[in-house]
């Protein structure tokens, strides 16, 4: 039960400027052309009594990740792995992540390093596994600030839980229902979260700040924090009532004319919206042949038009890792950069200031992502804080619920842990309502993959509640709703159309429900309307169907309008609990669930 908070005084707020340490990795350079500047970037000019005077050119380092998502312990599987690009043009795969080693990692490389920022690009929080989810992310906001981080945009998960708990995510206090966890009072966050596109209906007015401005020895830089315009469609309603969503670009312009004016020439996006490298290796050079030829999706329209005031982006969303230069509206390149996702990477970027024109070189921007492995000491007040709410957690977490007799991963276009929640939730729709005909979920609803190797002492193949909760983390509920057999064939096609078109959203399925999608169509064409089949027999249009999914994709999330427009709603139970109820049921450490196929969906590349 969570503990009764006595008064707290108010702590002392920590420096934003510190000189304290920071990191290697393993190192993918992507760079700007470099340009000679006149003396050293670093260098002080000496005055004729021994002393320094600034020099005029000031080396920034700028230390970013994105896509946390409460991550603290090493993420398993495939999520805690990065792809390495090798000189021989093989490709290797590094363990990577954890909050231990991230400290670690930014502390040495902060080293020596007396302008030294650390910021993130949104999804600090939410969709978070267990250690952090179970407590509203409070053991996540509390790293952060250990983690000495300066400033964040908002991301779109930083709503799941709605405007209020973000405010208190910011501001500190205990959970207006489950109060408090430990005998302190939650603190809330030492650093600032921007949300400059994300606006009180009623005031119009920002619901946080919209930017913000590190100073120091006469350096100024200001960031400017926005998430994704289309997170509405990607959030629970409930999360996001009351608020609008504005244009990023608009946005981001608009602030930047408000920096300049205050003296802020110096100016870095953080935007929670991302896009497709060519390669998933992360030191991939998508300046290959040519500025941004190898990166593709919003942010490459959004970096074309936001301002050339602005000198560097940090951006985040897609769990990609890049670092580009994509040419500014004048037709100058400027970085662009992600660190991937799970605090696996973070990126080292060097922002050089011109002290005469108060504004960033910017043909001399350097930029790097660094692997956060795992071959470094933990820092032990990272260990300490795990250990804390491990301890907390253990009761519920450590409890099994399943057993598996292998990977079931949650990668490709349909994969085996897609198949196994569907499955479930179909399952789940009987026990409501005999009559449940199919499921579909979204795969964006799967967090992580589940893997057959112990993670403490549970023993290989025990699936425990915690890595049940870290693959669904939502506490969505399943909801059965009717919808005619045109209906189905339109959702399956808002999978690769509108909102989906350009990046396919493809549903997975439960078991006696197969269609073929052909990636070498366009548009609606990509589903073949006659492959698809409920149990061998042809989908009819004029029928009614039984629908499961989980109460996101029942109110349209995701780009599919016609999962809203569903009959005769029946609410179930959350879908994690949808989920340890099939694994209880259909398996036992003699008997542990194989992984499944994932051969409903027949794919045409």
């Amino acid at each position: 039960m969570p503990a009764t908070s006595p008064a707290h005084p108010e702590r002392r707020r920590r420096r934003t400027n510190r000189f304290a340490a920071l990191a290697a990795g393993v190192v993918t350079v992507g760079a700007l052309a470099a340009a000679g500047l006149p003396g050293s970037a670093t260098a002080g000019e000496e005055d004729q009594g021994g002393g320094h005077w600034p020099g005029r050119y000031q080396d920034v380092q700028l230390l970013s990740f994105n896509d946390l998502h409460g991550n603290l312990e090493p993420p398993a599987g495939s999520s805690g792995r990065v792809t390495e690009h090798q000189h021989d043009g093989t490709t290797k795969t590094i363990d990577a992540g954890g909050v231990e080693y991230l400290a670690t990692h930014l502390r040495e490389a902060r080293k020596g390093e007396k302008y030294s920022i650390t910021a993130a690009g949104g999804d600090m929080v939410g969709a978070s596994p267990l250690i952090s989810g179970l407590f509203h992310d409070e053991p996540t906001i509390e790293a952060l600030n250990k983690l000495d981080l300066d400033v964040t945009s908002v991301g779109n998960h930083e709503f799941d839980e709605g405007a209020k708990e973000l405010a208190r995510l910011q501001n500190g206090g205990c959970h207006p229902k489950d109060g408090c966890y430990t005998d302190e009072k939650f603190q809330g966050a030492d650093f600032p979260y921007l949300a400059a596109n994300v606006l009180d209906e009623k005031t119009k007015k920002p619901i946080l700040k919209p930017y913000w401005v590190w100073k120091k020895n006469g350096v100024k830089v200001g960031f400017i924090g926005v998430t994704l315009e289309g997170t509405p469609d990607i959030v629970s309603a409930e999360g996001v009532k009351g608020l609008s969503f504005k244009d990023e670009t608009e946005t981001i312009n608009k602030y930047a004319k408000v920096l300049q004016k205050q003296g802020v020439k110096s100016i870095v996006a953080l935007i929670h919206e991302g896009g497709f490298p060519a390669s998933t290796s992360y030191n991939y050079d998508c300046d290959s042949p040519g500025a941004g030829d190898g990166i593709s999706g919003p942010i490459v329209d959004i970096a074309k038009n936001v301002t050339p005031q602005v000198d560097a982006l940090v951006t985040g969303h897609t769990h990609s890792a890049y670092v580009c230069s994509i040419a500014d509206p004048a037709g100058k390149p400027r970085m662009v950069t992600s660190a991937a996702s799970f605090g696996r990477l973070y990126t080292d970027t060097t922002l050089t200031y011109d002290r005469r024109t108060g504004d960033i070189a910017r043909t001399a921007v350097k930029s790097a992502n660094r692997v956060v492995t795992r071959d470094v000491p933990k820092a032990p007040d990272m260990t300490e804080l795990i250990s804390k709410w491990n301890t907390l957690a253990a009761p519920i977490g450590n409890k099994p619920i399943g057993y598996i007799s292998g990977d079931i991963g949650n990668t490709g276009t349909e994969s085996p842990l897609g198949d196994l929640i569907a499955d479930a939730q179909l399952a789940h729709g009987k026990q409501l309502d005999p009559e449940t005909d199919l499921a579909l979920m979204n795969p964006g609803g799967i967090r992580a993959p589940l893997t057959y190797a112990a993670k403490a002492a549970e023993g290989d193949g025990v699936v425990t509640y915690a890595e049940g909760f870290t693959v669904q983390p939502f506490a969505n509920t399943v909801n059965l709703q009717d919808f005619t057999g045109a209906q189905l064939i339109q959702v399956l096609k808002e999978q690769v159309t509108g909102p989906n078109a350009a990046a396919p959203k493809v549903l997975q399925v439960s078991s006696g429900l197969t269609y073929t999608l052909d990636l070498t169509k366009s548009g609606a064409d990509r589903v073949v309307t006659d492959s698809i089949k409920l149990n061998g027999s042809a989908i009819d249009p004029a029928a009614t169907y039984r629908v499961a999914t989980n109460s996101f994709l029942a109110g349209g999330g995701d780009g599919f309008p016609t999962l809203g427009q569903g009959a005769n709603d029946v609410v179930g139970s959350d879908d994690l609990t949808a989920l340890e109820q099939y694994l209880t049921a259909n398996s036992s450490a003699a008997g542990p669930i194989a992984p499944p196929k994932a051969d409903r969906i027949t794919i045409v590349k």
